[in-house]
């Protein structure tokens, strides 16, 4: 029997401003979010010794935490500065980073990419004191064009839906593909991909039992030959199965507790261990092609990307977020190219470097997944970065494009 890994994670993220307006406006399912936050620390210091798992941040839940405001509201519910503070000291917990605004990569503009991206290993730098080594896309969109960015980044693998990921130089099975780390390259760069098994993550998601899980493992691990990796990943806070405040009724009292006594006990074949542990030991070898596309949600399958951009009123306001992000490129180009003694400082600058926020908040992955309901949103930050930049040229006296 191979060794199977399994690595278990969690994906946290809440949009721009979102903790404090549910503090105002839904109390209770305020507090449930918060408590989702503190549980994990709990859990991995109660398994300390046998017990592992993942966690992703978007930067912009991070950059709630150290909200003063957003510590006030909820200094009754957690202590956030001590729950960051049980993140950055848990060795067995491996923290990933993703987009800093938590974009739809394939679907904003290829410039923005490093931003999101480099904003994000920052300040968990700051704030964890480690660097994180894998990446987690939101909304585990992925496209083989974001290999060089993530390498540049740093990163070391990616998590992306095993549904996507083709193996090149052999003939696998399905669940055999999905349980094993492949290079993928774009051009001369390469990266780990680590896929994350579709169908047991969702059930991670809403309700998975230990013995249904051992189960499944044991009814595709004849198959294999060599060392695997399991890994399950869904979100961390979102739906009742990870809100709920009988312990023993959610994820971590129904499943995690009794899944953890098990391992102790020895009574499962599964091994949780961490990415990084995993691909030391078993580093990935033969390489595979990965095809464009998300994870699955509602009626779709996360292969076109409908949930995000599928009617006309989201692709129209994907289009202006394009526009306005090419229109800061060019004022940008513009400004940085003034020799130093004519260049017109404070307000040109400051007006160009606040559209480029507006653009990539703009670019946050919820103003689009509601369909045409939040969508506003998006288009409100981009109507504020055209009229920013257009009095900026217009203060430069820059030449339209």
């Amino acid at each position: 029997m191979p060794d199977i890994g399994h690595a278990l994670g969690f994906h946290m993220h809440q949009p721009p401003g979102n903790l404090e307006l549910l503090w105002h406006t839904d109390e209770w399912e305020a507090r449930q979010i918060m408590l989702c936050y503190q549980r994990p620390i709990m859990y991995a210091q109660a398994y300390r010794d046998h017990g592992c798992f993942h966690v992703d941040f978007s930067g912009i839940l991070l950059e709630q935490f150290l909200d003063p405001t957003v510590k006030g509201l909820y200094r009754d519910v957690v202590d956030i500065e001590e729950m960051l503070a049980g993140y950055a000291e848990a060795e067995n917990i491996e923290l990933l980073s993703t987009g800093y605004f938590h974009p739809v990569f394939p679907l904003i503009p290829t410039p923005d990419w490093e931003e999101h991206m480099q904003r994000s290993v920052d300040m968990m730098v700051e704030i964890f004191g480690r660097r994180p080594r894998g990446f987690w896309p939101p909304e585990m969109a992925f496209s083989m064009d974001m290999i060089p960015a993530l390498v540049k980044a740093g990163f070391e693998y990616v998590v992306v839906d095993h549904v996507h990921v083709s193996p090149e130089e052999e003939s696998l099975g399905e669940e055999d593909a999905a349980v094993h780390p492949y290079l993928a390259r774009r051009g001369e760069v390469e990266i780990t991909v680590v896929p994350r098994h579709r169908d047991i993550s969702n059930a991670q998601e809403s309700g998975l039992d230990p013995g249904w899980l051992v189960g499944q493992v044991q009814h595709w691990s004849t198959r294999i030959k060599r060392p695997a990796l399991l890994t399950t990943w869904s979100d961390g806070e979102n739906g009742g199965w990870f809100r709920q405040t009988a312990e023993e009724a959610g994820f971590w009292g129904h499943f995690y507790a009794p899944y953890m006594e098990s391992i102790h006990r020895g009574a499962y074949l599964l091994r949780p261990t961490l990415i990084s542990r995993y691909l030391s030991e078993h580093p990935a070898h033969h390489t595979a092609e990965v095809r464009t596309g998300a994870w699955n949600v509602g009626m779709t399958g996360g292969f076109d990307f409908a949930q995000w951009a599928g009617s006309p009123t989201q692709k129209a306001v994907l289009k202006e977020v394009w526009h306005a992000s090419q229109d800061y490129r060019y004022l940008r180009h513009h400004l940085d190219s003034l020799p130093a003694e004519s260049r017109r400082a404070g307000e040109p600058e400051e007006l160009v470097r606040s559209a480029h926020e507006d653009i990539l908040r703009a670019e946050t992955s919820c103003y689009f997944f509601w369909g045409d309901t939040w969508t506003p949103k998006a288009r409100e930050l981009v109507e504020s970065a055209k009229q920013k930049l257009q009095r900026a040229r217009q203060v430069l006296g820059a030449p339209e494009k």
